[in-house]
């Protein structure tokens, strides 16, 4: 088997669809000198970063990855009902890039948000291609999360159908997270944590032991917290009334990435979680993203075999063969 590491956190936006889908909260996307924006924000990204398979390709060499996993940025979430021509569109585009590229590249593709028919129909499509692994999904959806709803929904038709689920957080503002970058350093760990959560505590992760779900970002603060879900699961009945087991064994049937960009956090991660559900992960191509996978896995005293095992578990794509060219 190849050493090459399996990142299953990486995004891929085409330039055609830099326009994002109707209702985007944060409007379109653009170039500008070769640096990528989301309106008027600089992104600190390179465009082709995001959008040049080439540039994606090159960084996985250069890290030693042998198999990245693209979704979308989550600022393209097509939270509204009139984005269905958006999301075929970048699933067809992702699926033509996966099947071009020689088995280094998976894709984990958009859904419907709107309705749960028509993103269970979305889940049915993807999987009658087969291309794509699974789909992303944010962790908050119109202020409910993965135990009711459409995302609820989603999470059952994807165990139906056998499809991976990246959970990503959207970096939701609130006032008191307007500066410093609170909104990804505190809002994206605590959007994460609640669903998880809502996952757990919920019954989600009870009813359907067979979903393949990623949390990434290392589960946001979730694992800091899992003692306390635990203790009040025990003392409160209003806890426990949706989820007959325990929230430590519940934990441990969701994968979660590596970017903790700390070894104690992941340390405490895998003590939780087991290490056979630790996944690569590195957000490329972001500012926050974990820029020497390879280094931070080796430094943090993880098993390479294991990693690549659980990502190729995660995504459905049996024993990897591919080497970093």
């Amino acid at each position: 088997m190849s050493t090459g590491l399996i990142d299953v956190h990486a995004h891929w936006l085409p330039a055609s669809l830099f326009r994002l889908p109707a209702g985007s909260p944060f409007g379109g996307m653009r170039d500008q000198d070769g640096e990528l924006f989301l309106g008027n924000l600089p992104l600190s990204i390179r465009t082709e970063a995001m959008s040049d398979v080439n540039a994606i390709i090159a960084d996985m060499d250069a890290h030693g990855i042998a198999l990245r996993a693209l979704s979308p940025p989550p600022f393209a979430f097509a939270v509204s009902s009139s984005s269905e021509d958006y999301i075929n569109e970048y699933n067809a585009s992702l699926s033509k890039v996966v099947a071009e590229s020689s088995g280094r590249l998976a894709g984990l593709g958009l859904t419907r948000l709107d309705d749960i028919s028509a993103a269970q129909q979305q889940i049915r499509d993807i999987s009658k291609v087969g291309v794509l692994a699974g789909v992303a999904i944010p962790p908050i959806l119109r202020e409910q999360s993965l135990d009711t709803g459409v995302l609820r929904a989603i999470l059952r038709s994807a165990a139906e159908h056998r499809l991976a689920v990246l959970v990503h957080p959207m970096q939701l503002p609130r006032p008191e997270w307007s500066s410093y970058y609170l909104a990804n350093l505190i809002g994206n760990p605590v959007e994460t944590a609640t669903a998880v959560a809502s996952g757990i505590l919920g019954g989600v992760l009870e009813e359907l032991p067979d979903l393949r779900i990623c949390f990434v970002h290392g589960g946001g603060c979730a694992p800091a917290l899992l003692g306390r879900w635990a203790h009040a699961w025990r003392a409160r009945a209003d806890v426990r009334a949706a989820s007959s087991s325990d929230p430590r064994d519940l934990f441990s049937s969701a994968y979660f990435d590596t970017v903790t960009h700390d070894r104690e956090t992941l340390h405490l991660l895998a003590s939780h979680a087991g290490e056979d559900r630790i996944l690569c992960g590195t957000d490329y191509p972001f500012d926050m993203a974990e820029a020497d996978l390879t280094a931070f896995v080796d430094n943090s005293g993880l098993d390479r075999a294991a990693l690549q095992r659980n990502g190729a578990a995660f995504l459905g794509v049996g024993p990897r063969t591919a080497e970093p060219r």
